[in-house]
């Protein structure tokens, strides 16, 4: 007869059993044999420090893959890790902080990465959505417009009256 354990919330019965579970990291991901107890079917398990020991593993070398894939990503596009994190988002210093792996991109910086890994042309339309004061817009003409609204100089809705 096999071991068994009680659940200490649902009280289902839980034996040894290894199972495969999916680790994701941006846009990666890895299968691994995951041991620890489980209840028959779908609900709670129950993992040891031993047992996590293989998901911790596939989660730190996902993690340092994908920090490698951002930065070369970022370099493909010949970006700044400032304009980079000003484009993408998550602000001037994300991309250091994606690129040594100490945080992962949200899910929204994730699907811009990507698009753009596989769509390097698009920088440009981003960039446009992003135009700071005094930048240049991608035309090569500087918005008057744009960077007053950029800048929160300009009052929307205002019209002069004609005389």
């Amino acid at each position: 007869m096999s071991e068994t354990r009680i659940h200490p919330e649902t009280g289902m019965v839980l034996r040894r059993d290894v199972r495969q579970q999916t680790i994701v990291v941006g846009s990666l991901s890895q299968t691994i044999e995951m041991p620890g107890w489980y209840p028959e079917g779908d609900g709670d398990a129950i993992h040891t420090g031993a047992d996590l020991k293989a998901s911790n593993e596939a989660y730190k070398l996902l993690r340092e893959q994908y920090a490698a894939h951002v930065k070369s990503v970022r370099k493909k596009l010949r970006l700044t890790q400032e304009e980079a994190g000003v484009i993408i988002g998550g602000g001037k210093r994300a991309f250091q902080k994606y690129e040594s792996g100490r945080t992962p991109p949200s899910d929204a910086a994730v699907g811009l990465i990507e698009v753009l890994a596989r769509h390097p042309e698009e920088v440009a339309t981003l960039r446009a959505f992003r135009l700071l004061p005094g930048k240049v817009a991608p035309t090569g003409k500087k918005s008057p417009l744009l960077g007053r609204l950029a800048s929160g100089r300009a009052k929307r809705g205002v019209r002069k009256a004609s005389a």
